[in-house]
């Protein structure tokens, strides 16, 4: 009997026994689980400082807000865990941080309203806190059956001119309403019938990053194609500036007939970055800056408002108890928080308008100091670059241009929004994400979260093992085979 053929060179010997199974991959869901435990013990310790510093004692509202809010992430974990188990496990829970430090300034705020009511004899307010628990659950909600329905984000691709045009009509319904209907401190942006009011903006942008992302994957080449080279850079081509023009049209529009520069801001700077991303082109940028810069010029020009808000900005003390109050009485209230802040319950937040919305940053400012805040922003960069890192990994030119675009659009946000308060630019309107109180913008941003967790789940999932299949029989190698000896030969006598 002849021994055993060696095996063929370069191939690797097989252990007795075989090879081990491969380790599963690991969906980092015990991670996040903790992560969020540790968002629920920051929130709840803040809610019995504040409670500490305001009433001097624990009231029931620390147990129904901390049980609440520990539900409500408890079961979009358990939602992630089952739909999207091998999603980014920072994302949820630094959402979670921001959400529970909104709920806590709110009901601050709400203990401050209060107090000046008892103090003036008014009716006691219902406190706002409980309504963004109602909110943020409704979001919660929409954030587990975006998980459910979206199976594969890029269905949405399939329907992007259909979600583009809702965005497009959601974003004009309040520019045609009657001003009882949608306007509020001068901004035509809502929708409000009675028992019901929705910003439709909010949900507009998030449609329109999806159609954009859709158009640049499908017409590519109409924006790559070269144009002239002007200065060493190559512009685009005249022909191929329609779509870039609609959106400045589009934009233009909504700055005019709804007064809303942080919109209109919002949309076209998205857009713009979205571009440069899906063609590497500095001439898109170079474009785009100076159809910004016309289209501000054209603005303040033409509105009266603009150039109020650019008058604010520039001298807000000039008319400090008239336009300048909000941005005077936000720059005292960061000013009054110093490095370190007056911690929570301690300062006097309620005396800038808006407080609980448009400059929940300030009070933020005035209650942690710089330092807590610089700690908020840094949690909305790691989210920002998680984003980004989903757009570098996720394998398809659509879901790259998406995530890019969802996580631009929160960069772009918070930029306007701690400009505004911090004088940095104009104010407009803005509302933080996931912190300040609001339903749209809860809604809205919870529906993004979740498409982004979907894609953060597909670039992060093993590619698939592919069986081999079997060699054809005309590949087949051929074999001599041996004679059993014990076999008797044709033809002998048995």
């Amino acid at each position: 009997m002849s021994a055993p053929s060696p095996p063929p060179a370069g191939a690797f010997p097989s252990p007795p026994g075989g090879f081990a199974p491969a380790p599963p991959p690991s969906t980092r869901r015990n991670v996040e689980l903790l992560l969020l435990a540790a968002a629920a013990v920051i929130t709840t310790v803040a809610l019995f400082l504040v409670e500490a510093s305001q009433e001097q004692s624990i009231t029931w509202d620390i147990a129904k807000y901390g049980l609440a809010y520990l539900a409500l992430f408890a079961i979009a974990h358990a939602a992630v865990r089952r739909f999207a188990p091998f999603a980014d496990p920072l994302l949820l829970p630094i959402v979670a941080v921001l959400n529970g430090l909104g709920l806590v300034l709110i009901h601050r705020l709400d203990l401050a309203d209060q107090e000046e009511a008892a103090y003036n004899s008014w009716a006691i307010p219902s406190p706002d806190a409980t309504q963004q628990i109602l909110w943020t659950s409704l979001g919660m909600i929409g954030f587990i059956a975006v998980l459910i329905i979206l199976r594969d984000y890029r269905t949405l691709a399939r329907y992007s001119y259909t979600l583009g045009l809702i965005g497009l009509v959601a974003l004009t319904i309040p520019a045609i309403l009657p001003n009882r209907f949608s306007e509020t401190n001068g901004a035509k942006i809502w929708i409000r019938l009675p028992g019901f009011s929705v910003q439709p903006g909010e949900f507009a942008k998030i449609l329109l990053i999806i159609f954009f992302a859709s158009v640049l994957v499908a017409k590519r080449e109409l924006f790559t194609t070269a144009g002239r080279r002007v200065l060493g850079t190559e512009l685009p081509r005249g022909r191929d500036l329609g779509p870039i023009l609609a959106v400045w049209v589009v934009c233009i529009g909504v700055l005019v007939f709804e007064k809303d520069l942080g919109t209109s801001l919002l949309i076209f700077s998205t857009v713009l970055v979205m571009l440069y991303i899906a063609t590497e082109r500095v001439g898109w940028l170079i474009i785009g800056g100076a159809l910004l810069a016309l289209g501000f010029f054209f603005a303040y020009q033409m509105f009266g408002h603009v150039r109020v808000r650019v008058s604010t900005w520039l001298h807000p003390f000039d008319d400090y108890y008239n336009t300048g109050y909000q941005i005077g009485q936000s720059l005292f209230g960061l000013a009054t928080g110093g490095l370190a802040g007056t911690g929570f319950g301690n300062g006097r937040p309620d005396q800038v308008p808006f407080a609980k919305t448009d400059f929940i940053v300030t009070t933020i400012g005035e209650e942690l100091g710089l330092i807590g805040l610089t700690a908020v922003l840094v949690l909305f960069l790691v989210f920002i670059v998680r984003g980004l890192r989903t757009a570098l990994a996720v394998r398809d030119s659509f879901g790259k241009l998406l995530a890019a675009g969802l996580s631009f659009t929160l960069a772009i946000q918070l930029f306007v929004v701690v400009g505004g308060v911090t004088k940095l630019i104009p104010l407009t309107g803005l509302t933080t994400p996931f912190i300040s109180y609001g339903g749209s913008s809860l809604l809205a941003n919870y529906a993004l979260l979740a498409v982004l967790i979907k894609i953060s789940d597909a670039a992060r999932a093993p590619a698939p093992v592919r069986k081999k299949e079997p060699a054809p029989i005309s590949d087949a190698q051929t074999e001599l085979l041996r004679r059993d000896a014990t076999r008797p030969e044709a033809g002998s006598a048995t």
